[in-house]
């Protein structure tokens, strides 16, 4: 089932994808049209060891808050725990819709996928 949010979703990181020449974008909406049973979950230990301060990045599943976060990151995700949103906000980072991570990195560049 297809729901409306990840119909506009998928709009969203396709045209983006092709109005920025930004590759990433594409490939992120691959991982949209996924089944759900295919999303990974990440905890927060795992973006904590594979990002540096001040990186970006999207993550393919949910993140859980299991762990913690000792940098700061943007990220941007198909779900979040409230546990895992409220860490990195505390660690300084933040917690952003697609759609604002494309606004702030349009051509992805810098952008770290984790999934």
């Amino acid at each position: 089932m297809v729901t409306q949010a990840k119909v506009n979703t998928l709009k969203i990181l396709k045209k983006a994808s092709k109005e920025n020449d930004a590759p990433i974008w594409a490939k992120v909406a691959d991982f949209v049209q996924k089944s759900r049973s295919n999303q990974k979950i990440v905890n927060l230990t795992r973006i904590n060891q594979t990002t540096e301060d001040g990186n970006a990045v999207v993550i393919t599943g949910k993140i859980l808050g299991t762990g913690n976060i000792s940098h700061k990151v943007s990220v941007s995700s198909f779900s979040i725990s409230n546990a895992a949103a409220k860490k990195i906000i505390e660690s300084g980072g933040e917690v952003l819709k697609f759609s604002e991570m494309i606004e702030k990195f349009p051509t992805g560049k810098g952008v770290k996928i984790i999934g």
